[in-house]
């Protein structure tokens, strides 16, 4: 059996959405509006309660934060001291939606967003576009979700940036 290796040259834009206010601030603000995910959504699909875990998700806030990694505590190893956070954010049933029509969709769902502080104390989300990235795929359905994710993420991190 052999292998096989193919590659695709994509364009991706790039988003950088910046903020006056502190990053604890921002942070809060993120968190606050933009919820931890219930993990029992996933407990009950693996036991095969489907509607049961659909019901849920859906009564949940259109984003939540799957997970998020303190990248600054990385910096740290480098003799760095800043301020970074990594967040997958996204929504289940919108990455479903998606994947349903390309199940490649899947390696962008949930969308990465880093908080950061530069060296002189600016604070800034930083994000690949939605749009962009599930483009790449072709698919017009999937691009008519994508096109909505953009608008209620950039919604939601211009809120907690303000």
């Amino acid at each position: 059996m052999t292998s096989q290796l193919t590659s695709t040259t994509i364009t991706v834009e790039h988003v950088t959405l910046s903020s006056t206010k502190s990053f604890e601030a921002v942070r809060s603000a993120l968190e606050a509006s933009v919820p931890v995910i219930d993990p029992d959504y996933a407990k009950l699909l693996k036991a095969r309660k489907v509607d049961e875990a659909r019901d849920l998700l859906e009564r949940q806030a259109p984003l939540s934060i799957f997970g998020s990694r303190n990248h600054g505590d990385v910096l740290l190893t480098v003799g760095l001291s800043r301020k970074a956070i990594q967040y997958d954010i996204g929504n289940p049933l919108t990455a479903a939606s998606m994947t349903r029509h390309d199940v490649s969709a899947a390696l962008y769902a949930p969308i990465r967003v880093l908080l950061r502080e530069d060296a002189v104390g600016g604070v800034a989300f930083e994000y690949d576009r939605p749009a962009s990235t599930f483009g790449q795929f072709g698919n017009p359905q999937v691009d008519a979700v994508a096109g909505g994710l953009d608008d209620l993420l950039r919604s939601v991190l211009a809120a907690a940036a303000e």
